[in-house]
């Protein structure tokens, strides 16, 4: 983050109308300003453009739309699509400007190479005379770099628009593509002229949705937020996903321990897994991971607090069918809200979009948040270099709210020495370990604490069961078991000694 200069108060603050935009810009784009918006073609410039017009319509600003590449017809399409209407939004475009300039060749096919320079710039600020617009959408500069001959007479038309535009007050946007000349990625002529540029990529993966970001290249005398910002354009426009800076987002809570609802599983915890803490539930497919999350997101609801699982791997549905064939009240506390669960399609999101998830959750109030799981969030953004360092972020975001975390993440095979596909024990908090072990001729779960940095725990190995209707079941220490840990344990005592399926004991 840069500082803040005294120079621009709040009320000289343009807002852009685009949702978590201004909150990277902190605040707005200084008024009475050139600004440049570049970026590739498809990436939604015309859309964050008609975003800002409309805000200026709602503050009871005058606004102006001079369109060189694209028809008016065009435009409305656009517009339609985000169920917008360009009626009060003076347009000038090219046709309009063929015809201004020359009356009698109405009826001709426009060319820009026809047309001269300096009185297109004439027509243009004269008709900006006339309305004295507080915003200005200018599209695009491609077509206006066209009708230079050479880049000095480009230059000096950039810098007398800009010139006339300011001191009438208005606040102007300058689209272009995006152009790979220069270290900064642009236009250097434009680059040297403009108040601030933000420039708008979209990237295509191998699989999935296209995935949009955006950065602020640059932002005179103005704090804003660095680096790229995840954005997405839905029905009604371009929403932005500021990205997450944990620094930003700091309260002093105490730690407590926040108990499972289970006594055995409470005593291996230590008193329970502790509110601003991360908590790594490792282990083999079908060892019960989630369900051990479900356990803890019930217990908490029971007490009125709200919880939010992100399930990546599972529906919906099977999570709901699975928790109460168990036994546990998760469906009702879902149906009332107290639980949101969230399927996330692992094609359909960016870092960005899943990070605002979580933050709006805890600013509803959310004290556990579930991720089930890590494997399926990996999978999900395969293209991210990274990932690692957002989800470092946002453990710490999630830790410093007092939230309860939990992260779910699955070892490659069934039996014996499994492996994690990622090591992030060292983000956690706590680790809790599930594995598989043969004992009595049947296939059985141990759980273990490896790790937890907040506070006292048990260092023993216990059983782990489900039972349906009953739920999860821990029992005592496994004291006369040896190499439980690598899957083949050896047994030194009696088969009762084993905790049994049956309800009695």
């Amino acid at each position: 983050m840069t500082e803040r200069s005294n120079g621009h108060a709040a009320a000289e603050l343009c807002t852009t109308g685009v949702p978590g935009l201004d909150q990277v810009l902190a605040g707005g784009l200084p008024g009475n300003c050139f600004y440049l918006i570049q970026g590739d073609p498809g990436s939604g410039k015309t859309t964050l453009a008609l975003q800002f017009l409309f805000e200026g319509l709602r503050r009871g600003e005058r606004v102006f739309y001079i369109t060189l590449s694209e028809t008016k017809a065009e435009l409305e399409k656009v517009a339609r699509s985000h169920n917008w209407s360009l009626e009060q939004i003076p347009l000038l475009e090219l046709s309009a400007i063929d015809s201004l300039l020359r009356p009698e060749a109405q009826t001709t096919v426009f060319h820009t190479s026809e047309v001269e320079l300096n009185a297109v710039t004439d027509l243009l600020l004269s008709e900006t005379r006339k309305f004295r617009p507080t915003r200005v959408v200018f599209d695009s500069l491609s077509e206006f770099r066209l009708l230079a001959e050479t880049p000095l007479r480009y230059r000096r038309q950039l810098l007398r628009l800009k010139q006339e535009l300011a001191g009438q007050g208005s606040t102007v946007l300058l689209l272009d593509d995006k152009m790979d000349s220069g270290r900064l990625g642009g236009d250097p002529h434009v680059l040297s002229l403009t108040h601030g540029v933000i420039e708008m990529e979209q990237l295509s993966p191998e699989y999935g949705r296209s995935r949009r970001r955006l950065r602020v290249m640059k932002m005179r005398a103005m704090s804003f937020s660095e680096g790229y910002h995840d954005y997405i354009v839905e029905t009604g426009g371009l929403r932005v996903f500021p990205r997450l800076v944990a620094a930003e987002h700091r309260i002093n809570l105490p730690r407590e321990p926040v108990p499972s609802g289970i006594q055995e599983l409470d005593e291996l915890f230590g008193g329970g897994l502790d509110r601003g803490t991360t908590t790594l539930i490792l282990g083999q497919a079908g060892t019960g991971k989630s369900t051990l999350a479900l356990q803890y997101a019930t217990q908490m609801a029971s007490q009125g607090e709200s919880s939010v699982i992100f399930a990546f791997d599972e529906t919906a549905g099977i999570a709901l069918a699975r928790a109460e064939k168990l036994g546990l009240d998760f469906p009702h506390f879902v149906s009332k809200g107290t639980i949101s669960l969230q399927q996330v399609d692992p094609a359909e999101i960016s870092p960005g979009e899943f990070a605002d998830r979580i933050q709006r959750a805890v600013a509803g109030g959310c004290k556990l948040v579930v991720i089930d799981s890590l494997n399926g969030y990996l999978n999900a953004m395969p293209g991210e270099r990274y990932l690692s360092n957002q989800l470092h972020e946002l453990s710490t975001y999630l830790n410093q709210s007092g939230v309860l975390t939990l992260f779910i993440l699955a070892q490659h095979g069934m039996l014996m020495a499994a492996e994690a596909p990622v090591d992030i024990s060292y983000l956690a908090d706590t680790v809790v370990g599930m594995r598989f072990f043969e004992a009595a001729g049947s296939v059985r779960t141990a759980l273990s604490l490896l790790k937890k940095r907040s506070g006292h725990h048990e260092r023993t190995i216990r059983e782990f069961m489900l039972q349906g209707g009953r739920g999860i079941r821990i029992g005592k220490p496994l004291e006369d078991f040896q190499h439980v840990l690598s899957g083949a344990p050896v047994f030194h005592g009696t088969r009762d000694q084993m905790m049994q399926r049956s309800n009695e004991q």
